[in-house]
Protein backbone atom coordinates (compact mmCIF):
# COMPACT_ATOMS: atom_id res chain seq x y z
CA UNK A 1 0.00 0.00 0.00
CA UNK A 2 1.38 3.70 -0.85
CA UNK A 3 2.00 5.79 1.69
CA UNK A 4 -0.72 7.51 3.62
CA UNK A 5 0.69 10.54 4.04
CA UNK A 6 2.22 10.96 0.15
CA UNK A 7 0.09 12.97 -1.73
CA UNK A 8 -1.00 11.48 -5.20
CA UNK A 9 -0.34 12.87 -8.76
CA UNK A 10 -3.55 13.10 -10.79
CA UNK A 11 -2.38 12.12 -14.53
CA UNK A 12 -4.13 12.03 -18.05
CA UNK A 13 -4.00 8.23 -18.73
CA UNK A 14 -5.39 4.85 -18.18
CA UNK A 15 -4.24 2.09 -16.69
CA UNK A 16 -5.58 -1.84 -16.85
CA UNK A 17 -4.15 -4.80 -14.85
CA UNK A 18 -3.16 -7.95 -16.92
CA UNK A 19 -2.30 -10.87 -14.97
CA UNK A 20 -0.17 -9.40 -12.00
CA UNK A 21 1.22 -6.45 -14.74
CA UNK A 22 -0.29 -3.07 -14.48
CA UNK A 23 -0.30 -1.30 -17.34
CA UNK A 24 -0.77 2.64 -18.05
CA UNK A 25 -1.31 3.93 -21.10
CA UNK A 26 -0.89 7.42 -22.21
CA UNK A 27 -1.13 9.86 -25.08
CA UNK A 28 -3.27 13.06 -26.02
CA UNK A 29 -7.22 13.00 -26.12
CA UNK A 30 -8.44 11.13 -28.75
CA UNK A 31 -5.05 9.07 -29.01
CA UNK A 32 -7.06 5.51 -28.05
CA UNK A 33 -6.05 5.19 -24.81
CA UNK A 34 -9.51 3.69 -23.89
CA UNK A 35 -9.88 1.87 -27.20
CA UNK A 36 -6.54 0.01 -26.54
CA UNK A 37 -7.23 -0.35 -22.76
CA UNK A 38 -10.57 -2.12 -23.43
CA UNK A 39 -8.83 -4.44 -26.39
CA UNK A 40 -6.31 -5.45 -24.08
CA UNK A 41 -8.84 -6.49 -21.41
CA UNK A 42 -10.95 -8.45 -24.10
CA UNK A 43 -8.12 -9.96 -25.97
CA UNK A 44 -6.32 -11.10 -22.62
CA UNK A 45 -9.07 -12.13 -21.12
CA UNK A 46 -10.74 -14.23 -23.74
CA UNK A 47 -7.06 -16.45 -23.32
CA UNK A 48 -7.34 -16.81 -19.76
CA UNK A 49 -5.73 -14.40 -17.89
CA UNK A 50 -6.96 -12.26 -15.21
CA UNK A 51 -7.85 -8.54 -16.94
CA UNK A 52 -9.62 -5.44 -15.19
CA UNK A 53 -9.78 -1.64 -15.75
CA UNK A 54 -7.79 0.74 -13.09
CA UNK A 55 -8.94 4.20 -14.12
CA UNK A 56 -10.03 5.67 -17.41
CA UNK A 57 -9.09 9.08 -18.57
CA UNK A 58 -7.47 10.20 -14.99
CA UNK A 59 -5.30 8.47 -12.28
CA UNK A 60 -3.79 9.04 -9.44
CA UNK A 61 -0.53 8.11 -8.83
CA UNK A 62 2.11 7.91 -6.39
CA UNK A 63 5.81 6.24 -5.70
CA UNK A 64 6.36 3.61 -2.82
CA UNK A 65 9.20 1.80 -2.62
CA UNK A 66 10.65 2.69 -6.07
CA UNK A 67 7.68 1.13 -7.32
CA UNK A 68 4.42 3.47 -9.13
CA UNK A 69 0.97 3.08 -7.68
CA UNK A 70 -1.54 4.55 -9.35
CA UNK A 71 -5.93 3.89 -9.02
CA UNK A 72 -8.82 5.83 -10.33
CA UNK A 73 -10.39 8.68 -8.38
CA UNK A 74 -13.45 7.78 -6.58
CA UNK A 75 -16.08 9.52 -8.84
CA UNK A 76 -14.83 7.55 -12.15
CA UNK A 77 -13.69 4.43 -10.48
CA UNK A 78 -15.74 1.29 -12.37
CA UNK A 79 -16.43 3.77 -15.32
CA UNK A 80 -14.89 3.79 -18.78
CA UNK A 81 -15.80 6.19 -21.65
CA UNK A 82 -17.20 4.40 -24.85
CA UNK A 83 -16.71 6.47 -27.36
CA UNK A 84 -20.18 8.21 -28.74
CA UNK A 85 -21.63 7.06 -26.05
CA UNK A 86 -20.33 8.40 -22.44
CA UNK A 87 -19.25 6.79 -19.28
CA UNK A 88 -20.25 2.86 -18.75
CA UNK A 89 -20.15 0.48 -15.77
CA UNK A 90 -17.18 -1.95 -16.33
CA UNK A 91 -15.00 -4.90 -13.97
CA UNK A 92 -12.55 -3.52 -12.22
CA UNK A 93 -9.47 -2.88 -9.61
CA UNK A 94 -8.66 -0.59 -6.99
CA UNK A 95 -5.07 -0.16 -7.43
CA UNK A 96 -2.10 -1.68 -9.33
CA UNK A 97 1.56 -1.15 -9.54
CA UNK A 98 2.78 -0.08 -12.76
CA UNK A 99 5.19 -2.37 -14.96
CA UNK A 100 4.89 -0.95 -18.19
CA UNK A 101 4.15 2.61 -19.44
CA UNK A 102 2.58 2.79 -22.93
CA UNK A 103 2.78 5.98 -24.63
CA UNK A 104 0.75 6.46 -27.97
CA UNK A 105 2.17 8.47 -30.49
CA UNK A 106 1.84 9.77 -34.34
CA UNK A 107 2.61 6.86 -36.48
CA UNK A 108 5.62 9.28 -37.85
CA UNK A 109 7.46 9.43 -34.41
CA UNK A 110 7.55 5.91 -33.61
CA UNK A 111 11.36 3.92 -34.06
CA UNK A 112 10.63 1.03 -36.44
CA UNK A 113 13.23 -0.67 -33.50
CA UNK A 114 12.52 0.98 -30.15
CA UNK A 115 15.79 0.56 -27.57
CA UNK A 116 15.01 0.04 -23.90
CA UNK A 117 12.72 3.08 -22.85
CA UNK A 118 11.74 4.23 -19.50
CA UNK A 119 9.74 6.93 -17.89
CA UNK A 120 9.90 8.79 -14.75
CA UNK A 121 6.40 9.28 -12.97
CA UNK A 122 6.14 10.13 -9.85
CA UNK A 123 9.45 9.61 -8.93
CA UNK A 124 9.15 5.93 -10.05
CA UNK A 125 10.91 5.10 -13.18
CA UNK A 126 8.60 2.58 -15.63
CA UNK A 127 10.19 0.95 -18.66
CA UNK A 128 8.02 2.10 -21.50
CA UNK A 129 7.07 0.91 -25.09
CA UNK A 130 5.95 3.72 -27.74
CA UNK A 131 3.08 2.79 -30.29
CA UNK A 132 1.14 4.32 -32.70
CA UNK A 133 -1.66 6.20 -31.36
CA UNK A 134 -5.60 4.62 -32.70
CA UNK A 135 -3.82 1.32 -34.07
CA UNK A 136 -5.02 -1.45 -31.83
CA UNK A 137 -4.26 -4.12 -34.09
CA UNK A 138 -0.17 -3.09 -34.24
CA UNK A 139 -0.50 -3.12 -30.58
CA UNK A 140 -1.67 -6.27 -29.55
CA UNK A 141 1.23 -8.45 -30.59
CA UNK A 142 3.92 -5.64 -29.32
CA UNK A 143 2.21 -5.74 -25.56
CA UNK A 144 2.59 -9.57 -25.57
CA UNK A 145 5.90 -9.85 -26.65
CA UNK A 146 6.93 -7.24 -24.34
CA UNK A 147 5.32 -8.70 -21.40
CA UNK A 148 6.83 -12.09 -22.56
CA UNK A 149 3.01 -13.30 -22.98
CA UNK A 150 2.34 -16.16 -25.33
CA UNK A 151 3.30 -16.84 -28.07
CA UNK A 152 6.72 -15.00 -26.87
CA UNK A 153 8.45 -16.19 -24.20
Amino acid sequence: MPDPSAKPENIHATAILIGERGILISGPSGSGKTTLALALIDHFGRRGLFARLIGDDQLFVVGYSGRLVCRAPATIAGLTEVHGLGPKPILFEPCAVIDLAIRLVAAGEMARFQEELSETIAGCTVPRIDLAERSVTAALPAVMARLAIAPFV
